[in-house]
Protein backbone atom coordinates (compact mmCIF):
# COMPACT_ATOMS: atom_id res chain seq x y z
CA UNK A 1 0.00 0.00 0.00
CA UNK A 2 1.34 3.47 -0.43
CA UNK A 3 1.58 5.26 2.80
CA UNK A 4 -0.93 6.74 4.75
CA UNK A 5 0.60 10.03 3.55
CA UNK A 6 -0.07 9.76 -0.04
CA UNK A 7 -3.41 8.55 -0.82
CA UNK A 8 -4.61 12.14 0.23
CA UNK A 9 -2.70 12.95 -3.62
CA UNK A 10 -5.89 11.47 -5.12
CA UNK A 11 -8.38 14.42 -3.31
CA UNK A 12 -5.23 17.21 -4.78
CA UNK A 13 -5.40 16.00 -8.37
CA UNK A 14 -9.22 15.49 -8.95
CA UNK A 15 -10.26 18.46 -7.16
CA UNK A 16 -9.67 20.69 -10.18
CA UNK A 17 -11.72 18.85 -12.51
CA UNK A 18 -14.63 19.64 -10.43
CA UNK A 19 -16.09 23.20 -10.33
CA UNK A 20 -16.96 24.79 -7.18
CA UNK A 21 -15.34 22.04 -4.96
CA UNK A 22 -14.85 23.74 -1.40
CA UNK A 23 -11.52 23.27 0.24
CA UNK A 24 -13.37 21.91 3.23
CA UNK A 25 -14.70 18.84 1.02
CA UNK A 26 -11.35 18.12 -0.58
CA UNK A 27 -10.14 18.37 2.92
CA UNK A 28 -12.82 15.23 3.65
CA UNK A 29 -11.74 13.87 0.56
CA UNK A 30 -8.40 12.91 1.92
CA UNK A 31 -9.48 12.16 4.63
CA UNK A 32 -11.73 9.34 3.02
CA UNK A 33 -8.95 8.58 0.89
CA UNK A 34 -6.94 6.87 3.96
CA UNK A 35 -9.76 5.32 5.72
CA UNK A 36 -9.49 2.31 3.63
CA UNK A 37 -6.09 1.18 5.62
CA UNK A 38 -8.23 0.90 8.85
CA UNK A 39 -8.58 -2.56 8.09
CA UNK A 40 -5.00 -2.95 9.32
CA UNK A 41 -7.04 -3.42 12.84
CA UNK A 42 -8.01 -6.84 11.15
CA UNK A 43 -4.82 -8.44 12.03
CA UNK A 44 -5.29 -7.67 15.56
CA UNK A 45 -7.83 -9.92 15.72
CA UNK A 46 -6.98 -12.79 14.05
CA UNK A 47 -8.74 -11.77 10.43
CA UNK A 48 -6.77 -13.12 8.30
CA UNK A 49 -4.84 -10.72 5.39
CA UNK A 50 -6.98 -12.64 2.35
CA UNK A 51 -10.59 -12.81 4.42
CA UNK A 52 -13.27 -10.46 3.01
CA UNK A 53 -12.93 -8.25 5.99
CA UNK A 54 -8.88 -8.39 5.67
CA UNK A 55 -6.33 -5.84 4.78
CA UNK A 56 -7.42 -4.81 1.38
CA UNK A 57 -10.47 -6.46 1.55
CA UNK A 58 -13.72 -5.06 1.93
CA UNK A 59 -12.87 -1.63 2.53
CA UNK A 60 -10.44 -1.69 -0.63
CA UNK A 61 -13.53 -2.53 -2.79
CA UNK A 62 -15.81 -0.51 -5.24
CA UNK A 63 -18.82 -1.34 -3.24
CA UNK A 64 -17.22 0.54 -0.15
CA UNK A 65 -16.49 3.54 -1.97
CA UNK A 66 -19.70 3.72 -3.01
CA UNK A 67 -20.86 3.51 0.48
CA UNK A 68 -18.59 5.75 2.09
CA UNK A 69 -18.81 8.23 -0.58
CA UNK A 70 -22.52 8.76 -0.08
CA UNK A 71 -21.96 8.67 3.60
CA UNK A 72 -20.03 11.58 3.73
CA UNK A 73 -21.29 13.23 0.74
CA UNK A 74 -24.37 13.23 2.50
CA UNK A 75 -22.73 14.10 5.78
CA UNK A 76 -20.92 16.65 4.25
CA UNK A 77 -24.09 18.71 2.47
CA UNK A 78 -25.89 17.69 6.02
CA UNK A 79 -23.58 19.47 8.44
CA UNK A 80 -21.98 22.04 6.64
CA UNK A 81 -25.34 23.51 4.66
CA UNK A 82 -22.78 23.76 0.99
CA UNK A 83 -24.71 24.90 -1.74
CA UNK A 84 -22.14 21.81 -3.27
CA UNK A 85 -25.05 18.94 -4.91
CA UNK A 86 -25.48 15.72 -3.25
CA UNK A 87 -24.32 14.25 -6.99
CA UNK A 88 -21.28 16.54 -7.61
CA UNK A 89 -19.88 15.41 -3.52
CA UNK A 90 -20.62 12.02 -4.00
CA UNK A 91 -18.73 11.82 -7.71
CA UNK A 92 -15.64 13.64 -6.21
CA UNK A 93 -15.31 11.51 -3.19
CA UNK A 94 -16.09 8.41 -4.97
CA UNK A 95 -13.49 8.85 -7.09
CA UNK A 96 -10.87 9.90 -4.48
CA UNK A 97 -11.96 6.71 -1.91
CA UNK A 98 -11.65 4.15 -5.18
CA UNK A 99 -8.40 5.51 -6.10
CA UNK A 100 -7.05 3.64 -2.79
CA UNK A 101 -7.74 0.48 -4.27
CA UNK A 102 -6.50 1.16 -7.78
CA UNK A 103 -3.31 2.85 -6.00
CA UNK A 104 -2.90 -0.38 -4.22
CA UNK A 105 -3.01 -2.10 -6.51
CA UNK A 106 0.05 -0.56 -8.33
CA UNK A 107 1.97 -1.57 -5.54
CA UNK A 108 5.11 -4.28 -5.57
CA UNK A 109 3.79 -6.29 -2.48
CA UNK A 110 0.86 -8.31 -0.63
CA UNK A 111 -1.74 -10.16 -1.93
CA UNK A 112 -3.98 -8.24 -4.46
CA UNK A 113 -7.02 -6.01 -3.78
CA UNK A 114 -10.79 -7.20 -3.45
CA UNK A 115 -12.29 -4.46 -5.71
CA UNK A 116 -15.33 -7.11 -5.76
CA UNK A 117 -15.67 -8.04 -1.82
CA UNK A 118 -18.08 -9.41 -1.01
CA UNK A 119 -19.29 -10.03 -4.10
CA UNK A 120 -16.25 -12.08 -5.04
CA UNK A 121 -12.90 -12.45 -2.28
CA UNK A 122 -10.44 -12.39 -5.51
CA UNK A 123 -7.61 -10.33 -5.35
CA UNK A 124 -6.13 -8.28 -7.94
CA UNK A 125 -3.14 -6.81 -8.95
CA UNK A 126 -2.05 -4.31 -11.96
CA UNK A 127 0.36 -5.54 -14.30
CA UNK A 128 1.60 -2.02 -14.14
CA UNK A 129 3.23 -1.96 -10.52
CA UNK A 130 5.91 0.60 -9.93
CA UNK A 131 5.03 1.50 -6.47
CA UNK A 132 7.15 0.31 -3.63
CA UNK A 133 4.45 -1.27 -0.93
CA UNK A 134 4.86 0.75 2.47
CA UNK A 135 5.42 -1.92 5.69
CA UNK A 136 2.77 -2.79 8.37
CA UNK A 137 4.33 -1.40 11.41
CA UNK A 138 6.44 1.47 12.16
CA UNK A 139 9.69 -0.62 13.34
CA UNK A 140 10.02 -1.58 9.05
CA UNK A 141 9.18 1.29 7.88
CA UNK A 142 11.54 3.74 9.66
CA UNK A 143 14.35 1.93 7.86
CA UNK A 144 12.79 2.24 4.67
CA UNK A 145 11.08 5.44 4.79
CA UNK A 146 13.20 6.95 2.19
CA UNK A 147 12.67 4.30 -0.46
CA UNK A 148 8.82 3.92 0.03
CA UNK A 149 8.78 7.80 0.61
CA UNK A 150 10.71 8.38 -2.82
CA UNK A 151 8.62 5.62 -4.95
CA UNK A 152 5.70 7.68 -3.90
CA UNK A 153 6.38 11.05 -4.76
CA UNK A 154 7.41 9.41 -8.20
CA UNK A 155 4.56 7.15 -8.74
CA UNK A 156 1.71 8.86 -6.74
CA UNK A 157 2.24 12.82 -6.08
CA UNK A 158 3.80 13.29 -9.42
CA UNK A 159 1.38 11.94 -11.59
CA UNK A 160 -1.43 13.28 -9.17
CA UNK A 161 -0.02 16.90 -9.48
CA UNK A 162 0.18 16.38 -13.33
CA UNK A 163 -3.08 15.48 -12.94
CA UNK A 164 -4.03 18.76 -11.04
CA UNK A 165 -2.44 21.03 -13.59
CA UNK A 166 -4.67 19.39 -16.02
CA UNK A 167 -7.61 20.11 -14.88
CA UNK A 168 -7.00 23.76 -13.96
CA UNK A 169 -5.64 24.04 -17.61
CA UNK A 170 -8.69 22.54 -18.96
CA UNK A 171 -10.84 24.86 -16.74
CA UNK A 172 -8.96 27.93 -17.67
CA UNK A 173 -9.03 27.21 -21.08
CA UNK A 174 -13.14 26.30 -21.02
CA UNK A 175 -13.83 28.97 -18.99
CA UNK A 176 -12.58 31.39 -21.84
CA UNK A 177 -9.42 32.47 -20.01
CA UNK A 178 -10.77 33.54 -16.51
CA UNK A 179 -8.76 31.41 -13.79
CA UNK A 180 -10.29 30.18 -10.41
CA UNK A 181 -11.10 33.26 -8.37
CA UNK A 182 -12.49 35.12 -11.40
CA UNK A 183 -15.08 32.29 -11.92
CA UNK A 184 -15.99 32.09 -8.73
CA UNK A 185 -18.05 34.91 -7.38
CA UNK A 186 -20.13 33.87 -4.67
CA UNK A 187 -17.79 31.36 -2.89
CA UNK A 188 -14.17 32.36 -2.16
CA UNK A 189 -13.69 28.94 -0.17
CA UNK A 190 -13.35 27.30 -3.49
CA UNK A 191 -10.72 25.23 -4.26
CA UNK A 192 -11.10 25.51 -8.08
Amino acid sequence: MPTIFSHPAAALGIAPWFRRVPRSLVAVAAICSALPDADVAAFGYGIPYVHPLGHRGFTHSITFAVLLAAFAAFSYRRLTKSDVSFRVAFAFLFLVIVSHGLLDAMTNGGKGVGFFVPFSNQRFFFPFRPIRVSPIGMEDFAEKAAVVLGSELRWVWAPFAGLAILGFATRRKRDGGLGPIENQKTDHRSVT
